[in-house]
Formats: C-alpha cells, sequence, structure tokens
C-alpha cells in the first residue's frame, strides 16, 4: 500500500470517527436538554443528572478515540507502507535511474543490438546519461571548449537549465569547465577524452 492512500484511508476514518462523535454528543445534549424541560423545577437539578450522559463525555471520548487511531498511524506509518512507493514527489538520483534504466535495456535487447563498451566507450557512456545530460555532454565532446552560450544555444535549455546540468556533469567528473570573461568554457575531462579516441 503506498503512503498517500494509507494517509487518505486514515483520514477519512478519523473523519468518521469525528462526525460520529460530533452526532452522539449533539443527541446527548438535545436528550438533556428535553429531560431538563420536561422535569422542570419539581425534581431540581440533581435528577437531570441520572437521565443520560453527559455530552461532554462524547466530546471527550471522541478526541480521545480520533487521536489514539491518529497516534498509532503516525507510529506506524512507515512499516505500513512500502518504502518504494512511499512519495513520489522525492527527488530521484538521475544516476541510478538512467543505470538501472540502461541495466533493464540492456537485458531486454536482443545480443545483435548491445553495446560493446570496448568497442564504442563515447556511445556507451552517452547512453548511460539521462536525455538532458546527453544533450550538454554531445556538443562538448564533439566541441571541445565550448561555452555555455553556445551549449544552452545548441541544446535548447535555458540558461539556468545548462549551468546545473554542466554542474552537476562537473561533479560526477565527466567534464570541467575553465572561466572566460562573463562565462566558462566547457572541456570533456580526461578520462573521457581518453576512452574517446
Amino acid at each position: 500500500m503506498n503512503r498517500r492512500r494509507a494517509d487518505t484511508v486514515v483520514g477519512v476514518l478519523l473523519g468518521f470517527v469525528l462526525l460520529a462523535g460530533g452526532v452522539l454528543s449533539w443527541r446527548a445534549y438535545q436528550q438533556r436538554r428535553a429531560i431538563e424541560q420536561s422535569m422542570g423545577s419539581m425534581m431540581g437539578s440533581s435528577m437531570g443528572t441520572m437521565h443520560g450522559t453527559d455530552p461532554l463525555w462524547y466530546v471527550v471520548g471522541t478526541l480521545l478515540v480520533a487521536g489514539v487511531i491518529g497516534g498509532v498511524y503516525y507510529a506506524v506509518r512507515g512499516e505500513l507502507t512500502d518504502p518504494e512507493m512511499a512519495d513520489t514527489t522525492a527527488p530521484v538520483d538521475p544516476v541510478q535511474t538512467s543505470a538501472a534504466t540502461a541495466t533493464s535495456m540492456d537485458d531486454e535487447a536482443s545480443p545483435a543490438m548491445s553495446i560493446n563498451p570496448e568497442s564504442d566507450p563515447k556511445a556507451r557512456v552517452l547512453d548511460l546519461l539521462p536525455d538532458d545530460e546527453r544533450r550538454i555532454l554531445e556538443p562538448v565532446l564533439n566541441s571541445p571548449g565550448i561555452t555555455q552560450i553556445e551549449l544552452r544555444d545548441r541544446s535548447e535549455f535555458s540558461k539556468s537549465k545548462v549551468s546545473q546540468t554542466v554542474s552537476s556533469l562537473e561533479e560526477r567528473g565527466l567534464l570541467y569547465r575553465e572561466r572566460q570573461g562573463r562565462t566558462y568554457r566547457v572541456y570533456p575531462s580526461d578520462d573521457l577524452q581518453n576512452q574517446q579516441t
């Protein structure tokens, strides 16, 4: 069960408990008023308390039950939900995702279409990268020393997207950049360039 579905189920359950408690409290209040009005001042106020439960007990009980359900769910939420499907908004590591995708694609590919890393290392590295990183790295491999401005024009990405992608590739050691005026010149890393030759 994914976390979002479990949250919805528990939320509906808590809503039902609160609604039922509210209805019971209202009925007890109405019943108490009716008894007090019918008994009036003849029996005194002590007689009215003997006929039915005080509505305040329903309110306190409802809040207690809702608190216990919410507390228990919060305590066991991680164990009840599947961690792989827990949160779809969590950041995904593109290296792991692309490597897993490439591995599954290699497993499904026929032997004739599989990529031989020794025969074409450049293609192998590019196949492991996500599309946006590949669109940045290909021009760098084809034109070492390309500026980030030219990369932006060739990849058709925004200035910030190019900068973020280049920084990510630089952190992983696939390329490096040198400052030139108000921009950078981008070069493939030595390892990647040696693999290419």
